[in-house]
């Protein structure tokens, strides 16, 4: 993943990469900064489904824990597993190596409710 231009948001700090109807989503470099150091990533099992919204894993830095909520539903079909015994590795490049989880999106019409690059930074920003 290399241009970042077609990036989508949510208001929960994650963000998607999406190739027809599978996405790569990790979280934004904002939210691993307010996050501080990670220590540990739980992930999900490969075949897993979730709605949007749905809480798919967490996050451990060293001062807080945060939940990870899926942007759109859809099925696990790959996880990062770089990031289990390097977590460090989300705060050290998020939008790319750190990436999370790839999914296979089962409601397309749910992108219509992420954020482009200006909206998401208008809400970083406010």
């Amino acid at each position: 993943m290399s241009d970042k231009s077609n990036l989508l948001f949510t208001k929960e700090h994650e963000w998607l990469d999406i190739d027809g109807d599978e996405a790569q989503v990790g979280i934004t470099d904002f939210a691993q900064g307010e996050l501080g150091d990670i220590i540990f990533v739980e992930l999900p099992e490969i075949g897993d489904s979730f709605n949007k919204d749905d809480v798919f894993g967490t996050i451990e830095a060293v001062k807080t824990v945060a939940d990870l909520f899926m942007p759109v539903s859809g099925e696990i079909i790959s996880i990062n597993n770089i990031i289990e015994d390097n977590p460090e590795m989300i705060n050290s490049n998020p939008l790319d190596d750190g990436w999370i989880i790839k999914i296979k999106i089962t409601d397309k019409s749910e992108i219509d409710t992420l954020l482009d690059h200006n909206k998401y930074n208008v809400l970083i920003n406010v």
